[in-house]
């Protein structure tokens, strides 16, 4: 089928230049997308969605190209979509390393796409899960989301994953007590990697110290496994941990569960989206633009001057 001069359809055929086109469509919002995202959705439901998040300079980029060889290696296919911080100037997405995945550009079985945040995380969120939609769609058996930082914005993209891993270095020791609840809540697997560092054993003692005293109700605790990914040392048993991992989370249905709790959060997100959009007409923002010229004080709390705003835009 064919979408103002678009045939989607190839993307279920796992033509590469056609998911690039998507992918566009949905980065620039274009209305096109809206045409054929039913159908993507669709046949998008196959794929196990893997979350990799940490600090920045942790390594994930090795880690993933790590995971990419050893699904390859399996016979899997593998679609990444790389989360990165924008450059200033241009609003694109800085590359780093990531260069190094230039390798799979020919290789049918890897389709990977950097987003840049653009300065904002707001509605990146969404858009990062469209994309890991249409790498499914396209037939790809691992969807990989790549985060920088472990922030709440990093952790809303990772709750687009089946399965999340938080990678650390061991620096990161000081940083796990200041952030370790979050990172508790959304970890299914730490890899502490750089391992060939000091006080890499002491922050797997502190982490697993940590499990142990903050259990989160019906979820199992987070397996702590250390590597050094840039020689590969520890990455087959991280690797055989994920698969045995997300086996356990299919046999007891808990992927089902995330799944159908991540649909309701999407369905909220686009209704709040919906209805904001919808309030936001043209002639209601140049009355905003009007009104709040006049605004030369904020003693008036946000609350009050909503209200007001309200009754004006009646």
């Amino acid at each position: 089928m064919i979408v103002n001069g678009f045939n989607y359809k190839e993307i279920f055929k796992n033509n590469h230049g056609s998911i690039a086109r998507a992918i566009s469509l949905i980065e620039n919002k274009d209305p096109v997308i809206n045409d054929i995202y039913d159908d993507v959705f669709l046949n998008a439901n196959k794929a196990i969605r893997i979350g990799v998040t940490g600090p920045p300079g942790a390594g994930k980029s090795t880690i993933v190209d790590q995971l990419i060889d050893s699904y390859l290696s399996i016979q899997k296919s593998v679609g990444v979509v790389a989360i990165d911080p924008s450059s200033p100037f241009t609003g694109g997405a800085l590359l780093g390393d990531r260069v190094r995945m230039s390798r799979y550009i020919e290789n049918e079985n890897v389709f990977i796409r950097s987003m840049g945040n653009r300065g904002s995380l707001g509605g990146l969120t969404k858009m990062a899960q469209e994309v890991g939609d249409v790498l499914a769609a396209s037939g790809k058996d691992i969807v990989i989301y790549e985060t920088v930082g472990v922030g709440q914005a990093e952790h809303d993209i990772v709750k687009a994953a089946d399965f999340t891993i938080v990678v650390l270095v061991p620096e990161s020791g000081d940083e796990v007590q200041l952030m370790k609840a979050g990172v508790i809540e959304i970890a299914d697997l730490f890899i502490i990697n750089k391992s060939d560092r000091p006080g890499s054993k002491r922050l797997s003692r502190l982490l697993n110290d940590s499990l142990h005293n903050n259990p989160i109700k019906d979820k199992a605790l987070p397996l702590v496994i250390n590597t050094i990914a840039s020689t590969g040392k520890g990455m087959d048993v991280a690797f055989d941990k994920i698969i045995s991992e997300i086996d356990n989370l299919i046999d007891i249905r808990a992927i089902d569960d995330r799944r159908l709790a991540r649909y309701r959060s999407r369905v909220r997100d686009y209704i709040r989206q919906s209805l904001e959009e919808e309030f936001w007409t043209d002639e209601r923002k140049k009355k905003f633009e009007n009104i709040t010229k006049s605004i030369d004080t904020i003693e008036i709390s946000p609350n009050s001057m909503v209200k007001k705003l309200i009754t004006d835009f009646k």
